[in-house]
C-alpha cells in the first residue's frame, strides 16, 4: 500500500511534536475537543461547497486529530492507534455480513436494517443511542428520524403522522400507576411531535 509511508510520516511528526512543542504538549483530549468540532464543520462547509482541495486539507486535519487522540490515549494507558485502526475494521467486517459472511441482501435498505441489528447485538441500548447528546438539534432530529424509519416509523403521509400523535397523547392521558410508563408515554408523544 502506497499510503503506508505517508500514514507512518504523520504518525512521527505527531509523536515529535507531542514530544517537543509546548502547545502539542499541553493539549488533552479535553482541549482537542473544540478544535476537533471546529475541523469537523470546516470539513462539512467544504463538502457543501464541493471544494475537492479544502476537503483533502479538512480531511488531513481530522486526520491529524485522530492520531492526536490516539497518541493521548496511549499516553494514558487507555488504547493505542493500532487498537483503534483494528477496532473499526473488525468493526466493519462485523457489520458487513453481506460481504464477510453469508448474509445476503437486497438492497441499500436491508444493510441499514441489518446494521442496526447488529448494533443491538454489540449491546446498545435501542437503534435510537448511536445518536450523539451534543448534536445541534437540527442534525440530531434528523438522524433519530433515519434511525426511527429504519424499525418501522416512517408514513406516507403526514395525516398518518398526525393520527398517530393523537393516539399517543390520548395514551398519554389515561390515568396510569406506573411513573415510568407515563414517562415512557411522553417521550413518545414528544418524539411524534416533532
Amino acid at each position: 500500500m502506497q499510503y503506508n509511508s505517508a500514514f507512518e510520516r504523520l504518525v512521527n511528526i505527531m509523536n515529535e511534536l507531542r514530544e517537543k512543542c509546548p502547545w502539542d504538549k499541553k493539549q488533552t483530549i479535553e482541549t482537542l475537543r473544540q478544535l476537533t468540532i471546529e475541523e469537523t464543520y470546516e470539513l462539512t462547509d467544504a463538502i457543501t461547497d464541493k471544494d475537492w482541495k479544502g476537503i483533502k486539507e479538512e480531511l488531513g486535519d481530522l486526520l491529524l486529530h485522530i492520531i492526536f487522540y490516539a497518541k493521548i490515549g496511549t499516553e494514558q494507558n487507555q488504547f493505542t492507534l493500532e487498537e483503534v485502526i483494528n477496532g473499526v475494521c473488525e468493526k466493519l467486517i462485523f457489520r458487513h455480513p453481506h460481504i464477510y459472511g453469508d448474509v445476503v441482501v437486497n438492497d441499500e435498505d436491508d444493510v441499514k436494517r441489518n446494521w442496526e441489528k447488529l448494533k443491538l447485538k454489540e449491546g446498545k441500548a435501542s437503534v435510537l443511542s448511536g445518536v450523539p447528546k451534543t448534536l445541534p438539534a437540527t442534525v440530531k432530529a434528523m438522524r433519530l428520524q433515519e434511525k426511527a424509519k429504519q424499525v418501522g416509523f416512517e408514513w406516507e403521509n403526514k395525516e398518518q403522522v398526525w393520527e398517530k400523535v393523537k393516539k399517543k397523547k390520548k395514551s398519554c392521558l389515561k390515568p396510569s400507576h406506573r411513573v415510568t410508563g407515563r414517562t415512557w408515554k411522553m417521550n413518545s408523544a414528544m418524539f411524534f411531535s416533532r
